[in-house]
């Protein structure tokens, strides 16, 4: 092996991977993630699915990519603009080339350009990127990985199609190559992924060190490139994935709760993996349920809670819809429920791969009657241990369902997570009533303590034999009542039992900025990173500009208001039509500013810059 280049140091790198939705580039991204994470360098993904997994091969629509922001400071985003695109064939340079940096560099995969793979994503006749000069204005890397894997696999006995899948493989070798990495965290993950397959695993093996050796042997670039360790606070990390996070946090809640978890669900796009993950935790008592529907999974988690344990529903904006009715139940029954929303791109089956903040609505009025629930929402894949767990310290102290808001663009990215301290995390109190209270003859289940809340009592307690349901109920009795005042009452009780959860949580923060100015930027949910980098950038400048990220939004933080009337002007960026503004608008009396993408992918910082510039200097 020859010796290596000068290794010339980057304070930051964006890198994207994108070739067809069977070439790998999810996987290929995790790893550079995981060797990342190891090497203590800050990062933040962005796993980007194929619009349609079953796409042709070679077409615009089976794309799939992969981009991850590291570096030596701390970041937020995975980077507006990509350093590096890895191309595996021309439909995956022509979707991506945009996100590329002018002067950035194309790692292509020459055989991913041949005559098929340019009809299949509308080339005209005779045109070939790589040779039209087109890409002039880039620094161009041709490699022919098909054949170069091929090569390096020629002495076992799989077939062409089985060498093909090591593509990756190779490519991510010759990356780790280029950014002055080792290879042995992916030789790791291969041998224990595929070690009772020994073919697999010794060909991906071997693909790995070929792409490695490649640059190496053949200097492709004078310099190679590395990026420091970044300056994170003490403490042990790893990298972890909003949907791990989220699983990790529940199984958080159960512990220090000492309630058992069950899972009710029907696996959704992109909330699976939270029933993958929970399913591998049999050893902290969780049990989980795939049910056939988005009904069944929920009303078996409200059996779960009825009947003491800590009931859990996990979904998308279109389960969630199908769960309404039930969800209205549990409101009714005043039992502990979270309900986990990983929203999606709307309306309908929409766009299931694709990220959006769509559900805010539904989760503040998508039920028939006055179904009031708190929601609360994670803002980035890290913060979601921290916000399902306050979400499900609220459900079970305030005996109410509550909605907990992800979305695809925190499930499936990554970034390091510090491990939180068991003596770190707020308590839990679960308070079952197991006795009748003196004076009282039978169990009253709607008799409220002084925060609202109605006593838990678990079906075959003796002599706490109650009736609770659907139907509307009398005041303190439980019995069924179809009397008009009391129905009123009712509505009006439960909807104060709500509002009186914001004396339970904290105060709202300004994030940045000074705590009067001319614009306070307002979020909520993904666009945290974006909007965080963008302020700070402008703060740089000296703009009076203010950043606030909401995590409870219903109810909202008591002093919310007060922040809010200190600014002269409100912006309110997300990912829908305008849903939050509405809110805002109706409780605050405010004319705040929209600012709204609704294309499936998340705000640039750059576009969030360019519209806080528009309004500070207009």
């Amino acid at each position: 092996m020859s010796s290596h280049p000068t290794a010339t140091l980057l304070r930051d790198v964006v890198i994207k991977f994108a070739g067809d939705s069977g070439d790998g580039m999810q996987l290929t991204g995790s790893q550079f993630t995981n060797n990342t994470a190891l090497l203590g360098i800050d990062l933040a993904t962005f796993p980007d699915f194929p619009a349609e997994i079953r796409a042709p091969q070679g077409t615009l629509p089976g794309v799939s990519g992969y981009q991850l922001h590291f570096s030596s400071d701390h970041i937020f985003t995975p980077g507006d603009e990509c350093d590096v695109l890895v191309a595996m064939n021309a439909a995956a340079l022509k979707t991506n080339l945009k996100t590329l940096k002018k002067g950035g560099k194309i790692v292509a995969n020459v055989e991913g350009f041949d005559a098929k793979n340019l009809r299949l994503a509308n080339y005209p006749d005779g045109v070939n990127p790589l040779d039209d000069h087109s890409l002039d204005n880039y620094e161009l890397i041709r490699i022919d990985v098909t054949k170069l894997t091929r090569e390096a696999l020629k002495d076992f006995t799989l077939g062409n199609k089985e060498k093909d899948r090591a593509k990756n493989m190779f490519v991510l070798g010759f990356l780790y190559w280029m950014y002055n990495r080792t290879p042995e965290s992916t030789i790791q993950f291969i041998t224990e992924k595929f070690g009772k397959k020994p073919d697999i695993m010794e060909s991906n093996i071997r693909a790995l060190r070929a792409g490695f050796n490649y640059g190496d042997t053949t200097e492709t670039f004078t310099n190679t490139f590395t990026v420091a360790k970044a300056k994170l606070q003490p403490g042990t990390y790893r990298s972890i994935m909003g949907n791990q996070a989220l699983a990790y946090g529940l199984i958080a809640a159960s512990q220090k709760s000492g309630l058992p978890i069950f899972l009710g669900t029907y696996p959704i796009t992109p909330a699976s993996d939270i029933l993958h993950e929970l399913s591998k935790q049999k050893a902290f008592g969780i049990r989980t349920f795939q049910a056939e529907d988005e009904i069944a999974g929920i009303t078996a988690a409200i059996g779960a809670s009825y009947g003491g344990s800590l009931g859990v529903t996990s979904t998308s904006g279109p389960g969630m819809a199908l769960k309404s009715e039930a969800m209205g139940l549990a409101m009714m029954l005043e039992i502990p429920l979270l309900i986990c929303d990983i929203q999606r791109g709307g309306p309908s089956t929409g766009l299931p791969t694709k990220t959006e903040q769509s559900d805010l609505m539904q989760a503040y009025y998508g039920r028939n009657g006055e179904s009031p629930m708190p929601v609360v929402s994670a803002s980035t894949p890290s913060d979601c241990f921290d916000a399902v767990y306050e979400a499900a310290r609220i459900a079970i102290q305030h005996m109410t369902p509550v909605i907990f808001l992800s979305d695809g663009y925190i499930a499936n990215g990554s970034e390091p997570w510090k491990f939180p301290q068991e003596e770190h995390l707020r308590p839990i109190e679960v308070k079952f009533k197991t006795q009748l209270g003196e004076g009282e003859d039978k169990l009253q289940p709607y008799l409220r303590d002084e925060r609202g809340v109605r006593p838990w009592a678990i079906p075959g307690t003796p002599g706490l034999e109650h009736r609770i349901g659907g139907l509307e109920k009398q005041n303190i009795t439980g019995n069924v009542s179809y009397d008009p005042e009391n129905h009123q009452l009712m509505v009006k009780l439960r909807q104060e039992k709500v509002d009186k959860i914001a004396e339970h949580i904290p105060l709202q923060k300004l994030d940045s900025g000074p705590e009067k100015g001319k614009l306070l930027v307002l979020g909520w949910g993904s666009t945290y990173g974006y909007i965080k980098t963008a302020v700070a950038e402008l703060q740089r400048e000296c703009f009076a500009v203010s950043h606030a990220h909401i995590r409870y939004l219903r109810p909202f933080p008591r002093n919310l208001g007060h922040i809010i009337e200190n600014f002269e002007q409100v912006l309110i960026p997300e990912l829908n039509n305008g849903q939050l503004i509405k809110i805002i608008r109706d409780q605050f009396l405010v004319n705040a500013i929209p600012y709204n993408k609704i294309m499936g992918i998340p705000f640039t910082r750059t576009e969030l810059i360019e519209k806080m510039r528009e309004m500070l200097e207009g």
